[in-house]
């Protein structure tokens, strides 16, 4: 499967009004370390890396634990563009939901989800994370809340539940749950899965349109197959500056080295969201975090590796990225 990489600013914007009104907490604090300005949110064409993502939420959740309840909870199934449409024209919520597993891409999911019968129920089943250790929790909580909504959005009703089931302990806020998860609830269970049973899979939509369903079927293919080109090039991007980070080529290097001119490559980086400089500090970054957790090894020497040739610069950059400089990162 392929996990999102870049995204919107969907997220973002959604995270400022949740903590808008939170006291003691500013925009500039949750922003922080992301590289994301304030104007950025006025253009919703503009695409973000999930690190950029996260380094949001992780800021946010210091303010709040619940946050990926909350988001779950207002990520309506209009919220996914041209994917979103469609599975509201598609006839029945099984069809729906078989549709949205062929876009994981489009969903923007950390997650490998699945559809699994078990006989008279189905679970919607989210596993496979290998992002943020320390935002998994946070992130199952977003994921389940957002697919429970978009259910209930597309029946025009709340789906009932069985149960729902959560590798995580159970948290202190465990009665948040219930807004979202009105079932017997399981913790430390060995998936993340909410159950119904499956006669809900053949329920007719009330937005159902054959018509319309087909044709944003075909949409949403051409923009997977666009989002999914992009992807691939700015995955290669990141493998070659990753093994270059001592020494970077520079936007003309890495273009020679894909074959390409640094002008096609400016192009092609910018219509994914991205650029050279964007790539370049987010690897370095997380390069610098993983250094820096190490202990052993001097700030000037993380310096060097990430390719400063003065450790001034290394830190001023890494405040920039992480709103702290490192040796207050490494304490």
């Amino acid at each position: 499967m392929l996990h999102s990489h870049l995204t919107t600013l969907h997220s973002v914007a959604l995270i400022l009004q949740i903590l808008g009104d939170h006291p003691g907490v500013s925009a500039e604090d949750l922003l922080a370390g992301s590289g994301i300005r304030l104007a950025d949110l006025q253009h919703p064409d503009i695409r973000i890396s999930t690190a950029q993502e996260m380094r949001v939420c992780a800021n946010a959740q210091a303010h709040c634990q619940e946050l990926g309840l909350l988001m779950g909870r207002r990520m309506h199934v209009s919220s996914y563009g041209s994917l979103g449409y469609t599975l509201l024209a598609s006839a029945t919520l099984g069809d729906a939901l078989r549709l949205a597993l062929e876009y994981p891409a489009l969903l923007g999911t950390y997650f490998e989800l699945s559809l699994v019968d078990d006989g008279d129920s189905v679970w919607m089943q989210a596993d496979g994370y290998r992002d943020q250790a320390d935002l998994q929790t946070f992130n199952v909580e977003f994921c389940l809340a957002s697919l429970k909504l978009i259910c209930d959005d597309l029946l025009g009703q709340p789906l009932p539940l069985i149960g729902a089931q959560f590798r995580h302990a159970a948290p202190a806020y465990q009665a948040q749950y219930a807004d979202s998860f009105a079932c017997p609830l399981q913790f430390d269970a060995a998936r993340n899965a909410f159950g119904f049973s499956r006669t809900w899979l053949e329920r007719r939509l009330p937005l159902a349109n054959p018509v319309t369903a087909r044709d944003m079927r075909e949409q949403c293919r051409q923009l997977n197959a666009t989002f999914v080109s992009r992807q691939a090039l700015v995955m290669r991007c990141r493998q070659l500056l990753a093994a270059q980070l001592q020494a970077p080529p520079g936007l003309e290097g890495l273009a020679a080295q894909l074959h390409c001119s640094p002008r096609s490559l400016r192009r092609h980086l910018h219509d994914a969201g991205s650029s050279y400089q964007n790539l370049l500090d987010e690897l370095r970054y997380a390069r610098a975090r993983q250094l820096l957790e190490q202990q052993e090894l001097p700030i000037h020497q993380i310096a060097e590796a990430m390719g400063y040739s003065e450790t001034a610069s290394f830190r001023h950059a890494f405040q920039r990225w992480s709103g702290v400089p490192p040796s207050r990162f490494r304490a």
